[in-house]
């Protein structure tokens, strides 16, 4: 039988669709959804942790790069869900390649203000300012969003701390060092996706 197997039937719930769903389903259903919150911090930094390597040709592999932005914000004078949002902005790297930025958003938008969501969700057009004039494409594409709230927050991340987090030798903060504030941040009650 599997780990993830149990024998009690009784912890199952008995729809095969939620049409046929009942109240006591539900309660079973949520308190699951509730087990995965409470391990929602772990399982982001198990997953950072598993980013290392496989970044050729990249001065820097996922995590390093990832733990390099946090370190720099940090050392900025940062907040704490600033800093988060700098360790997670590329989680979405290998399984969203084509649009990483809206990942990472995602799985920040219960937990972090609306600045520090659109900084991750935005951080890909404007670090294109950086080295878009390199493959072709316009380096100023950033400049169409001048004017949004979070525009100067979001040059600050790209031009301050995320561009510049592709140095080996720097003195990059390990994961531990930030898994308190992960912690933090994702212990807090979120907010749902029906409360806008």
């Amino acid at each position: 039988m599997p780990d993830d197997a149990r024998d009690d039937t009784d912890a199952y719930v008995k729809f095969t669709n939620l049409a046929t769903s009942t109240p006591e389903d539900w309660v079973l259903m949520y308190a699951d959804h509730d087990r995965d919150r409470e391990h929602l911090a772990d399982n982001l930094l198990r997953t950072l942790a598993g980013m290392t390597g496989g970044s050729p040709p990249a001065p820097v592999d996922h995590l390093t790069h990832m733990l390099q932005t946090a370190t720099r914000a940090q050392r900025a004078g940062a907040d704490e869900e600033t800093v988060v949002m700098a360790l997670l902005h590329d989680i979405g790297d290998e399984l969203a390649p084509d649009n990483h930025g809206e990942y990472a958003a995602a799985i920040l938008r219960p937990y972090v203000s609306e600045e520090n969501l659109w900084v991750a969700r935005m951080h890909p057009v404007f670090q294109g300012y950086h080295f878009f004039d390199k493959i072709g494409l316009d380096k100023d594409m950033r400049e169409r969003y001048r004017g949004h709230p979070a525009f100067e927050a979001c040059c600050r991340f790209c031009d301050d701390w995320d561009q510049e987090a592709f140095d080996p030798g720097y003195d990059t903060l390990p994961l531990e060092a930030f898994a308190p504030m992960v912690r933090n941040i994702f212990g807090q009650e979120p907010r749902t996706w029906f409360d806008d």
